[in-house]
């Protein structure tokens, strides 16, 4: 039985239907990725499944009883609740047994009463008949995937933390069908690698958009198109939707043509006039009106972005060199003792955590704060254009010429002067957009505003910092070409692997501590260079000549030696010790009543089991090593 089916859904805004009698069905297991460009009604039809807005003709079937599970692109979070509270929202009415019993717990610090102490054990026996301790460990595990501070005020945090709070709210439900729009969006490479990890184990049904490519390759199992006011499904992966996608716009093109042409001979015919007239052919004249109505109500694809990028005069060959830079807040180590050298040409990625320093190192390049210690050195020449995730640049009042062009009516691109609103059409802005305040446009819209805006000014150096948040694939896509064949500098923060791949030219990532290394390429190079560190050259042994026989009979694997299988066995033992204690504290965790009990044991079992698990690996490895045939662990004597 599906879970959802949509039959002749339409829904109409402004002159366009953005849902055209739409079917759709949704089967459990399933993990559906809606893909088409913004604007489209990707989000609208999120809000038809979801239930919150009604289409305006068809029928939308749900199976009874489910549970949906949503993340959507607007949030709407209680400012004066705690992050926890908002996240166990997503349980419905056991979130205020859960929200009542922590108050609860946190008042019996101080001088418990009896009445307090009875409460509690109401409350306790609620969350036991409700299975309510196991959802109360998953918040607590995805809150700290997420790094979500429980106790905080959601009004205390930034737009990207509050869109990690909705996505935990939707997280815990474990619902039947998961709706999530845009979800990696603000999240860093870890956490999106934990997102991916969850939902290809998610049992339920998954509905999603993402312009996270890698993210859409791995997990959906079919991905749906909505495109002028249609939705057509293609089975399989997202390389072999693409391979699809070609092939029916090509033969969409080529029936277009055909139409036409035959459209135009029967217009050449009707003009005949008395000839026309004359073969009383009605039953043509008729076809000739029915085709010019078909040609009316044709919603041709819409035109790509066209976006070009002025790179300004040559900057010197050396753009940016550091030295033994420091620096720290707070007495952390943000960067530490990092020296590099950025030379013209260079595409270089920025890599780490939220929070790790990546703006402050970028900072730190540009010399707008100074280094605790250490010296940034810049060439000659440079024309720096910032591209800034958080769209300070742009006032939401003011239109969105005037935040473009600041009132004028031309800008200058590469030398040649243009009108505003043929630039801003290249950027997919209608001119009645283009005069729309800017606090009305979408996030992907404003993403391409403040890519229209950079690309005014001349810049031999480009600094981005997360441009493709919001921004549809093609839009991404066509970004990605430019900045490949950008003859300048460019300095790229970005959580989108895919992206990264594609553009720059060597990463910096942040390892924890202030550390920061660097690879050459992108993303998938960083990720092959780090678990497979080849030895430097300085430590490469020098050429030598076959050795002889009696040599090789030197260096051959020996019998490992008494002290060697005395740790042997003591691996063993240690190995057979780890797994006891490994399933007595799994066992004691388990037991419904134990949180409630003492949760300063039940935390400290978790953090046993927790360094049980890594000594268990630790020894695992340690056990390989020392039975892998000829392995310098197992003879020490061997040097290779």
């Amino acid at each position: 039985m599906p879970l959802i089916s949509l039959d002749k859904v339409s829904t109409t805004f402004g002159h366009h239907a953005l849902l055209d009698h739409t079917d759709l069905i949704i089967e459990p297991g399933e993990r559906v990725c809606l893909v088409g460009r913004n604007g489209t009604g990707k989000s609208t039809l999120m809000q038809i499944i979801a239930g919150t807005i009604l289409p305006d003709d068809g029928v939308v079937w749900r199976q009874p009883g489910l549970r949906i599970g949503r993340l959507a692109q607007d949030l709407a979070l209680a400012e004066e609740r705690t992050v926890f509270d908002t996240v166990a929202e997503g349980l419905g009415d056991l979130a205020a047994v859960l929200s009542d019993y922590r108050r609860t717990l946190a008042l019996l610090d101080h001088n418990p009463t009896d009445a307090q102490l009875q409460h509690l054990h109401d409350l306790q026996h609620q969350l036991e008949i409700r299975d309510g301790w196991r959802f109360q460990q998953r918040i607590d595990t995805v809150l700290s995937r997420l790094e979500l501070p429980a106790d905080k005020l959601v009004g205390e945090l930034s737009g990207g933390w509050k869109r990690r709070v909705a996505l935990a709210q939707a997280l815990v439900s474990e619902p039947d069908l998961l709706l999530l729009d845009e979800p990696t969006n603000h999240l860093d490479i870890a956490a999106i690698t934990w997102l991916e990890e969850l939902l290809l184990n998610f049992n339920g049904g998954l509905l999603f958009i993402t312009h996270d490519r890698s993210l859409l390759q791995r997990l959906a199992t079919r991905i749906i198109e909505l495109d002028r006011g249609q939705l057509t499904s293609w089975p399989g992966d997202y390389r072999h939707y693409l391979q699809k996608k070609q092939e029916m716009l090509a033969v969409e093109v080529d029936h277009a043509a055909k139409f036409d042409k035959r459209l135009a001979q029967e217009e050449v015919w009707i003009r005949k006039g008395i000839q026309a007239r004359r073969t009383r052919n009605e039953g043509r004249v008729r076809g000739l009106y029915t085709l010019r109505e078909e040609r009316a109500r044709r919603r041709t694809q819409p035109g790509q972005a066209r976006i070009a990028l002025d790179s300004g005069a040559l900057s010197g060959k050396l753009v940016i060199e550091m030295e033994d830079v420091c620096k720290s807040y707070d007495g952390k180590a943000v960067v530490s003792n990092f020296s590099t050298r950025i030379m013209r040409g260079d595409r270089v990625g920025l890599i780490g955590p939220n929070g790790a320093g990546k703006t402050t190192l970028l900072k730190l390049l540009l010399d707008e704060i100074p280094p605790d210690s250490g010296s940034v050195r810049h060439g000659t020449k440079l024309q720096v254009a910032y591209f800034d995730q958080l769209r300070a640049q742009l006032d939401p009042e003011r239109t969105v010429i005037d935040n473009l062009s600041l009132g004028g009516d031309m800008v200058t691109i590469n030398g040649v002067s243009r009108h505003v609103i043929s630039y801003m059409q290249d950027f997919l802005f209608s001119p009645a957009r283009a005069r729309s305040p800017v606090k009305s446009l979408s996030g992907g819209e404003c993403n391409r505003l403040l890519l229209a805006r950079l690309f005014t000014q001349p810049a031999n150096l480009l600094v981005m910092d997360e441009p493709t948040n919001d921004l549809d694939i093609e839009t991404l896509e066509l970004l990605e070409e430019l900045l490949a064949s950008y003859a300048g500098t460019l300095l790229l923060v970005s959580h989108d692997r895919t992206f990264l791949d594609n553009v720059v030219t060597s990463v910096l990532v942040f390892e924890g501590e202030g550390r920061i290394a660097e690879y050459v390429g992108g993303y998938a190079d960083w990720q092959r260079q780090s678990k497979q560190q080849a030895p430097s050259a300085a430590s490469l042994p020098a050429p030598v000549k076959k050795p002889s026989a009696k040599e090789q009979a030197k260096a051959a694997p020996r019998k490992a030696s008494y002290k060697e299988q005395r740790e042997l066995e003591s691996v063993h033992a240690r190995i057979e010790a780890l797994e006891a204690e490994q399933k007595h504290l799994t066992a004691l965790l388990a037991q419904p009543d134990f949180y409630q009990r003492d949760k300063a044991a039940f935390l400290a079992a978790t953090q046993q089991l927790e360094d049980a698990g890594k000594a268990l690996r630790a020894a695992y490895a340690r056990w390989e090593e020392m039975e892998r045939p000829g392995d310098e662990a197992s003879s020490p004597g061997v040097r290779h």
